[in-house]
């Protein structure tokens, strides 16, 4: 009988192949109190274990091949800058010596209140930083403790072609079992943002993150059905399942050759019609990723890991070193820079526990409201976008506008920045264009008169939708009920395109939906043309919009506002799809 688990789908891909289970116990860390006197060995001790695992991840990144990928090494790097900061370098010292505990207890307190910080996130893709803080503080704990490192060794070549099982896995853990020719990977955390996700993707392993109790169910030696598209896991699968998932691989492979084809062609619409197709990124292995699908530029760069990184409020000389590295790599190609945009969690620092019963994070400061308040801070960002704007095609883009009385402060600060500017003689584009994303209702319903005042609109769908329908996608009690097919979402994107079009300027798309295959067709009769994505998922949609007719398109969308269900909605674009 066929055990059938889910997860969620990180690396496309679909395999059949013999399980291994990888089973290791999780790390002890207790508290212990230790006397006055013996304060200074322990954070000798302490300091000691961040030099030997610098030392390591050195070693690590020396061992990678040199046609490796850029970005394979960048993700060691940013493991070493991360041992570098203040935050795992003094915070932890300064907890042993006033709390006279323990080095491994002071790392584990430091730990989890950097994991509470990104775990607050509603960004699926910040959230998963909080990945890279426990890779760097377990490989700290490890040499605490004495444990030697994941030497993982393979004397009879089981791991050879297998599908391997584990509860999760690094991006340095990726490489070792890439080498050792692991040829897919389940894990039972994790998700698809992840630095090990976009290693997997990158080296084209299939994966599926987050199923739950995977090792528990599956054992050694079990013939699996690994599906990285639908985030499927079949164990012991009948010979009619075999079957179908030999053909269903024979097709990706097809497919992927078809993908291939159209990376270097423009995104042109079978009827002629040019769609812009722009990434979204982060960190400098992003854009690498953008250049290799040849994005048209980054329609979208998020900002906030920038001081998520930092214990202290990142200076513009810092932000601008950093902006302009990511220009220098586009070399031409436009640079979109949103503003901090970090959730809610940033009003619960000074006092959690009075804070958390009347502050609801999706609601609460964020965003433009954030940087509004803290405009010392926000006039850093904006100076340091403005001078990087002198380096090539750069554009500001300001996160959750609700007003236009926001949007008449934030240009009033602007322009105080472009006088300092002047009057140090700092070179910067007085032209730059500045662009507003529509993510609440109240903006969408207004998006003309937000037209009138700024040189662009970029829709984010992910909140667009959970504030139209007050439903928590992060919330499992509730998240069938986020749909961006909702017909009331629909009418916010086209009246929000409209409002551009009418204007004359662009309106562009960077949620989630932008990436996904199902919702291009729908969002062309919309009058949408410019995407802006994850790189992944940009010659699948560029793939559609060649086989797309957008004036067809179009002329089938006016029956749009007569569905008045989701279930009508969904059934109409699964038509659009279906026409070849």
């Amino acid at each position: 009988m066929t055990l059938v688990l889910g997860g969620t789908p990180v690396s496309r891909g679909i395999l059949i192949a013999p399980a291994v289970v990888l089973q290791r116990d999780r790390l002890d860390v207790r508290e212990v109190r230790i006397p006055p006197e013996a304060v200074a060995g322990e954070v000798s001790r302490y300091e000691k274990a961040l030099r030997e695992t610098h030392k390591q991840l050195r070693a690590i990144r020396k061992r990678i091949p040199s046609q490796t990928p850029d970005e394979i090494a960048a993700f060691i790097d940013a493991h070493l800058l991360m041992l570098a900061d203040k935050a795992l370098s003094d915070v932890p010292v300064k907890t042993i010596t006033e709390q006279h505990c323990n080095a491994e207890w002071a790392l584990q307190l430091q730990r989890d209140g950097l994991v509470a910080v990104f775990d607050a996130m509603d960004d699926p893709y910040l959230r998963t930083r909080r990945d890279d803080v426990d890779y760097v503080v377990h490989k700290i704990l490890q040499n605490l403790l004495n444990i030697s490192g994941n030497q993982y060794k393979d004397p009879d070549g089981r791991l050879a072609s297998c599908i391997l099982i584990t509860d999760d896995i690094s991006a340095e853990e990726v490489m070792t079992f890439h080498g050792m020719g692991v040829a897919g990977l389940i894990t039972e955390q994790g998700g698809a943002h992840s630095h090990a996700a976009i290693l997997a993707r990158s080296l084209g392993i299939p994966v599926v993150a987050g199923a739950h109790w995977a090792r528990r169910y599956l054992r050694d030696g079990d013939t699996i059905v690994l599906d990285g598209l639908r985030g499927l896991i079949l164990a012991s699968p009948s010979e009619v399942e075999l079957d179908y998932f030999r053909r269903r691989q024979s097709e990706i492979v097809d497919y992927v050759r078809r993908l291939d084809v159209v990376r270097s062609a423009p995104a042109l619409s079978m009827d002629g019609c040019t769609i812009r197709l722009m990434a979204n990124v982060e960190l400098p292995e992003d854009i690498q990723a953008a250049e290799e699908v040849n994005a048209e530029g980054i329609g979208l760069y998020r900002t906030e890991i920038l001081y998520l990184q930092q214990t202290s409020v990142p200076e513009e000389e810092f932000q601008y070193l950093i902006y302009k590295d990511a220009a220098r790599i586009l070399n031409g190609k436009p640079l979109t820079i949103r503003t901090l945009d970090l959730g809610g969690d940033k009003c619960l620092r000074d006092n959690e526990e009075a804070q958390a019963n009347k502050c609801n994070p999706a609601l609460g400061l964020r965003a433009v409201r954030l940087s509004l308040r803290e405009q010392d801070a926000f006039a850093h960002q904006l100076r340091a976008i403005l001078r990087v704007s002198a380096e090539g095609p750069v554009r500001l883009m300001l996160p959750m506008l609700t007003s236009l009385e926001e949007l008449f402060r934030i240009k009033t600060l602007l322009d105080e920045q472009r006088q300092i500017l002047r009057a140090r003689g700092v070179p910067f584009d007085e032209h730059m264009q500045v662009g507003g994303m529509i993510e609440v209702p109240a903006a969408a319903i207004i998006a003309d008169q937000f037209a009138r005042h700024l040189d662009f609109l970029s829709i984010g769908t992910n909140d667009l939708v959970q504030y139209t329908l007050a439903v928590d996608r992060m919330d499992e009690d509730v998240d069938y009920l986020y749909n961006p097919l909702h017909p009331s979402v629909l009418r916010l994107l086209k009246m929000t395109i409209d409002a551009g079009r009418k204007a004359g300027i662009p309106v562009a798309m960077c949620g989630e939906i932008a990436g996904d295959t199902r919702f291009t067709r729908l969002l062309l009769g919309l009058g949408l043309r410019e995407f802006s994505m994850y790189p992944a998922t940009l010659l699948e949609v560029k793939d559609v919009i060649a086989h797309s007719d957008i004036a067809h398109l179009e002329q089938r969308l006016q029956v749009l506002d007569q569905l008045a269900t989701a279930e009508e909605v969904l059934s109409f674009v699964a038509s659009l799809n279906a026409e070849s």
